[in-house]
């Protein structure tokens, strides 16, 4: 039944405060989890989640402006433009000038930032996978759905955008 947790768990619909609370806290330890190992790759190199989540971004789009980026990150420009300011001078990033607009900068990584995004999206996947296995697919799929239902409308449509390979 779609309105079930498990086979005989307590129906969504109904959910108490104190369900919602472990929910919530279980989110956290995960996120603290997922994040643990990539942090300790990023403070190696001097680096942080924003570091990161630009390397990742770039990484799935290559080429992407920087106002692109702005609106998937939700960060402010200053805070961006100091993390990408970072990663060109460390040679991680290039950014390139638009053929059509001049003003626009593409954003490419270079081969040691793609060997940097790949090492901390691989101690993540790792993770993902163990997770999947134990959970199972059909936990898999109303993860993904919940997650999704959490995601505010214009990080839906980032997110289906990239999930389409746009």
């Amino acid at each position: 039944m779609a309105d079930r947790i498990g086979s005989g768990g307590p129906s969504l619909l109904f959910l108490t405060d104190e369900q919602l609370r472990q929910g919530i806290e279980a989110m956290f330890f995960a996120y603290r989890g997922f994040t643990a190992d990539p942090d300790r790759i990023l403070d190696a190199h001097g680096y942080g989640r924003a570091h990161h989540r630009a390397l990742h971004f770039i990484h799935r789009s290559p080429g992407t402006t920087v106002n692109n980026l702005l609106s998937i990150l939700g960060v402010t420009k200053q805070s961006l433009n100091r993390v990408l300011r970072s990663l060109i001078e460390e040679g991680l990033v290039e950014a390139r000038v638009g053929a059509r607009d001049k003003r626009e900068r593409h954003l490419y990584l270079t081969e040691a930032g793609a060997d940097l995004e790949r090492e901390l999206s691989e101690v993540q996947r790792e993770r993902m996978r163990a997770a999947y296995r134990e959970a199972g697919p059909e936990a898999v799929r109303g993860f993904r759905m919940v997650l999704e239902a959490m995601m505010d409308p214009v990080q839906r449509r980032h997110f289906n955008r990239l999930k389409d390979g746009e």
